[in-house]
């Protein structure tokens, strides 16, 4: 399959170099994703759970 050491050592440092890009693909997305659900939950105004009028006064 590999003629000489160096297209051993040269495929071998390629695969590598794809798997450090997927790691670092997979790490954004995750990040991009934890971000997104942080957001809503503080742009809902509290918990993500509370009803608008639970945080209405005039309810109260």
């Amino acid at each position: 399959m590999f003629s000489t050491d160096a297209h051993f050592l040269l495929s071998l440092h390629r695969t590598h170099i794809d798997e450090l890009l997927a790691e670092a693909d997979a790490a954004r997305l995750a990040r991009s994703v934890r971000r997104f659900g942080r957001n809503r939950a503080r742009s809902a105004g509290g918990h993500p759970l509370d009803s608008a009028a639970s945080r209405d006064p005039a309810h109260k």
